[in-house]
């Protein structure tokens, strides 16, 4: 297998679990939060393993499905997994707009340096373009869950922001390409 395989099995690898065992379990939160939670852990072990460095966004993104996820299942509320999309969607925006403001930082030129060479309007559109991105995937989070049945909800999470991210992230190809260095 080559690497980037298994690290899109460990990105979404947790999730089709958690969909999995959802629908099986008779759509039960409480059932199939606790294979999430422990699917995450081992993807960002996994991820450890194969690069021989500490993954930062999944291991914080393992920090806050075991930190909400543990609160749902302590609660017994899903309110608290329902959430965790939008917090974590403004915990980025907030990282890409205060990171530009207050430290004059492109937060996302140093994630994706290896993936791109733009010039610096190229990544400064692009870390604008990112951090809206995330607001309205927040409050597009917030709209489903508040207003649509739990299964709804669960479906948009794993069927429904994977495609609008990547219809997102494909709209940026022509900018991209227009400030390539």
């Amino acid at each position: 297998m080559n690497k980037s395989f298994l690290k899109f099995i460990a990105d979404f690898g947790p999730l089709l679990i958690f969909f999995t065992i959802y629908y099986k379990s008779g759509n039960n939160l409480s059932v199939a939060i606790p294979p999430l939670i422990i699917a995450t852990l081992i993807a960002v072990i996994g991820v450890y393993l194969l690069e021989k460095k500490i993954p930062f966004i999944p291991l914080v993104g393992g920090i806050i499905i075991s930190l909400f996820g543990g609160l749902t299942l302590y609660f017994d509320n899903p309110v608290f997994i329902y959430m965790k999309p939008t917090i974590v969607n403004i915990i980025f925006a907030a990282i890409l707009i205060f990171g530009k403001i207050f430290f004059n930082k492109n937060f996302l030129k140093f994630f994706l340096k290896t993936a791109f060479q733009l010039d610096d309007t190229g990544w400064n559109k692009l870390n604008s373009r990112w951090a809206i991105f995330f607001i309205f995937l927040a409050l597009l989070n917030e709209i489903v869950w508040r207003t649509q049945p739990e299964a709804t909800w669960v479906n948009f999470k794993v069927w429904g922001i994977l495609p609008i991210t990547f219809i997102f992230t494909a709209l940026q190809i022509p900018m991209i390409n227009k400030h390539k260095i």
